[in-house]
């Protein structure tokens, strides 16, 4: 029989038995809550940790106080300034031999409170935004949007703020031109359409005296001061986010889909941490690790580029007796990795974007992608063929769906992930996880399916690679 192209390539639905298909739900399931209750960093740090002290495993910083000497079957994390997370669970063999690791992140585009961000203007109380991340700027306007984070006063004192989650919680929003004044607006481009400054939220209008100077202002500092015991100079100390409020819902008539936001990256980083707790004994050390700062280039204490990764392999390579300069090198030599982040899917109403040859489709598995980049592969970490070979000798074993793709047409744009700053250690390094509609957009899509499917290969990969 001829081999398929990837034109004629079927969705995985179709391979499913009834078990497999239950299977799928909950997992489905389990991850619509885990998206919908995490939508910063530091709350999706808190619940990885969460999920893996239940699954026994224990910080690292304790095993190193207590002078404890780790063997094969411990299971240990660090955390890196409550954005990252790492887990190892030892393997039998020596970790000098190097590591199978899962490397996703859980940052995603989203508005950032500025640091004096409240001001009264025309009677409305706004507060100042600074876009994260790539997004298109037009998209976040007129959507209800609820505030995440942390406000620390100066005492150190830290006040964990979630507002426009529940169903009685206030919302805000990003206001947007009437249509019947925007005959200039809509010429512009889209870039231009709204712009960075004006992606401010709308907050107040109730004054707290009438015919007092900012009044309304002063209206919503009584509130926070009473509700929150926080006022104004504490947003100097704050890092607070504007998210779409809502939870992550099934999608289509066949609730085939989940829409959802931030699935870039956590549909992968979940389905990473998932297989890393289910899996239970290994030969090679096992690894996930989860970052922040991806969508801003990886920069920072709590991103891929930062030190915090070798660091804590050091103190790892220390609890098990085995620590030197080298050996260090040789471990991060000689790993393997699956850098897991989203690739671009297939959307028939862009076509033109896409090599249809080369693209991922939604429904027919888990994604590799042999490189990213843009252009003629700028900024990119390309796959070696022999690590490819390999891969697939491990999927077709596990019975794991999966289909290779690049991100959209040559010399359209382009992406990167945080691949290519773990290959510099010349481990062997590919991109791969779940296709994805809608990418960076307040509200994305996935299938559940390549949801489950890249999953089995997540867990393939930790029990073989």
């Amino acid at each position: 029989m001829a081999t398929k192209t990837k034109t004629e390539e079927q969705s995985v639905w179709a391979s499913y038995t009834e078990a497999d298909k239950k299977k799928l739900e909950t997992l489905a399931a389990d991850y619509m809550d885990f998206i919908s209750d995490c939508k910063t960093e530091r709350e999706c740090a808190a619940e990885a940790v969460r999920q893996a002290e239940m699954a026994g495993y224990r910080p690292l910083s304790d095993v190193l106080k207590a002078g404890e000497k780790l063997k094969a079957g411990d299971k240990v994390y660090a955390v890196n300034m409550k954005k990252a997370v790492v887990l190892f669970n030892i393997g039998t063999e020596p970790i000098e031999d190097g590591m199978n690791i899962l490397g996703a992140h859980i940052d995603s585009p989203s508005l950032h409170l500025k640091q004096n961000p409240l001001y009264e203007e025309g009677g409305l109380a706004y507060m100042d935004t600074h876009y994260y991340g790539g997004i298109k700027k037009y998209q976040w306007v007129t959507l209800p949007l609820a505030m995440h984070g942390v406000v620390v006063k100066k005492d150190g004192t830290v006040i964990d703020i979630s507002i426009g989650e529940k169903k009685k919680d206030p919302v805000f929003c990003v206001t947007d031109l009437l249509i019947h004044l925007a005959q200039e607006q809509m010429e512009k481009k889209a870039t231009k359409v709204v712009e960075g400054e004006n992606l401010d939220i709308l907050v107040g209008n109730y004054p707290l005296k009438e015919d007092e100077k900012e009044s309304v202002k002063a209206g919503v500092l009584k509130l926070l001061k009473e509700t929150y015991d926080i006022e104004e100079k504490d947003f100097l100390s704050a890092e607070l986010i504007l998210v779409p409020a809502g939870k992550a819902r099934e999608l289509g008539f066949d609730r085939s889909m989940i829409i959802g936001y931030g699935q870039d990256d956590r549909v992968c980083s979940y389905t990473s941490l998932r297989a890393m707790l289910d899996t239970k004994t290994v030969k090679r050390t096992a690894c996930c690790l989860l970052v922040d700062k991806e969508e801003i280039g990886s920069v920072g204490a709590t991103g891929m580029q930062s030190r915090f990764f070798e660091n804590v392999c050091a103190e790892l390579m220390t609890a098990l007796g085995c620590y030197s300069e080298l050996a260090l090198r040789h471990l991060l030599a000689r790993s393997k990795m699956l850098s897991s982040d989203v690739s671009s899917g297939f959307d028939a109403l862009y076509a033109s974007a896409y090599d249809k040859k080369n693209v991922a489709y939604l429904g027919r598995g888990m994604v590799f992608n042999k490189f990213t980049g843009r252009g003629g592969k700028s900024g990119s970490n390309d796959a070696n063929a022999e690590y490819l070979g390999e891969l697939r000798r491990i999927m077709d074993k596990h019975k794991v769906h999966f289909q290779l793709a690049e991100l959209g047409r040559v010399d359209l744009g382009g992406g990167g992930t945080i691949a290519y700053i773990m290959s510099l250690y010349g481990m062997q390094v590919i991109d791969s996880g779940v296709a994805v509609l809608s990418m960076h957009a307040p509200w994305e899509v996935t299938s559940k399916v390549d949801l489950y499917e890249v999953n089995k290969g997540y867990r393939a990969f930790l029990a073989e690679a």
